[in-house]
């Protein structure tokens, strides 16, 4: 199973000096993915929790590509924000100027304030993540344009229109930041909508929290990669039995500041990467 790690790209501490820095650590810890998230007009609703400055995930990711050797990825592009085929060039260029390492991970959007901004229609955004991801995949089938080569598209999304969209269209379901049994159940019924669709069961990629505690949290007030580092690798063995190819860990608490303190989740890295490591070679 690989593990990734989402990387803030936002806040008041963040800058290219830095933003090296973490693609250093990461991949230094020995984590197999980087990734990072995105916003464009960074409205009220976008700057609580997610303040300027914000880099852009093609952008940043194309300049990552040329200080490191591990995997990329997006967690997640905001489909109905980029016409298709600016989504399927930017995307096919990262690809193989990175040499394969690109996963495109997209998700339909949440912040209202910032769909107005950029004059799409809220209320479509799920019809047009779906147009949008089928229009990716036709320009890219046209390889002597786009040459694309093989970049897996992991799609969000907890509701029935998003584990259908991930059936339909993705070849991963990526949910973001819940519990184990949530996670369970919806695999549950993702496997029911691949049967009704006659197609295949989608992998399963999620993202989730790390925040490690001294002591053991309750379990029926945690999520995912919440609590002390048995409970953490304990969330990390469920997730591989349920079939989990790869798991992001997303560090960031909620707290722009934080972006000016990575050290602190630099830590918690370090010692999952370390025990990780260590349970499989106990293991093997």
């Amino acid at each position: 199973m690989e593990l990734g790690v989402n990387v803030p790209n936002f806040g008041p501490g963040t800058d290219p000096g830095r933003l090296r820095d973490w693609a250093r650590t990461v991949e230094g810890l020995g984590y197999d993915r980087l990734l990072v998230s995105d916003h464009v007009a960074i409205t009220p609703d976008v700057a609580t929790q997610y303040p300027a400055p914000f880099y852009e995930p093609f952008t940043l990711l194309s300049w990552l590509a040329g200080v490191t050797r591990i995997g990329l990825g997006t967690t997640v592009l905001i489909a109905p924000y980029r016409h298709p085929l600016l989504v399927a060039r930017m995307a096919a260029n990262l690809n193989q100027l990175s040499g394969g390492r690109f996963v495109l991970g997209l998700g339909v959007g949440w912040a209202r304030q910032e769909f107005e901004a950029l004059g799409v229609d809220f209320e479509r955004r799920g019809r047009l993540t779906n147009e949008l991801i089928r229009d990716v995949r036709q320009a890219w089938e046209n390889d002597a344009d786009y040459r694309s080569g093989d970049i897996p598209i992991w799609v969000g999304g907890g509701s029935d229109a998003g584990l259908r969209r991930a059936v339909r269209l993705g070849d991963a379901w990526h949910p973001l930041r819940q519990r184990v049994d949530w996670m369970r159940t919806k695999l549950d019924r993702l496997a029911e909508l691949a049967a009704e669709e006659g197609r295949p069961v989608p992998a399963f990629a999620p993202r989730i929290v790390l925040r490690l505690t001294a002591s053991a949290l309750p379990d029926e007030e945690r999520v995912a990669g919440e609590g002390s580092i048995d409970q953490v690798l304990g969330d990390l063995d469920e997730l591989r039995s349920l079939g989990a190819t790869s798991v992001v860990l997303d560090p960031f608490a909620g707290d722009p500041a934080e972006t000016e303190r990575p050290e602190y989740a630099w830590k918690d890295l370090a010692t999952v990467a370390a025990s990780w490591n260590h349970r499989g070679t106990e293991h093997s």
